[in-house]
């Protein structure tokens, strides 16, 4: 499956579960382990583990398996690898205090990208 057809699976599983403020990262250009992030907030630890749960589900249906799923346990943030994408639902307290947004989308200083 190609990577566009997995990202539109995985918005449209959190999407069905009234995911909030979901927002994908284009990171091709910035890492080589995967092409996308995909972020998007729970409403509450039940919630956020839901929506985790929704989005593995959903790829199950299309023969798909994550890589890994770490969080689950906890339900202030579940990641979800599926190599081409890898999703982060969090609660909006724990989105705030990381801010991958701000991490993945603002420029790497020159520094860092030589020594890759």
């Amino acid at each position: 499956m190609q990577s566009k057809q997995l990202l539109t699976l995985v918005l449209a599983a959190l999407d069905d579960g009234k995911g909030n403020d979901i927002k994908v990262i284009d990171v091709r250009d910035k890492t080589n382990i995967t092409d996308y992030m995909v972020i998007a907030s729970g409403t509450s630890d039940r919630h956020v583990v839901s929506l985790a749960d929704r989005v593995v589900e959903r790829m199950k249906e299309n023969h798909l398996k994550p890589l890994g799923v770490e969080g689950e346990n906890t339900g202030e943030w579940v990641l979800v690898d599926f190599g081409d994408a890898i999703v982060h639902v969090m609660k909006p307290q724990t989105r705030e205090f990381y801010q991958l947004e701000k991490l993945w989308q603002g420029d790497f200083p020159a520094a860092a990208a030589a020594s890759h």
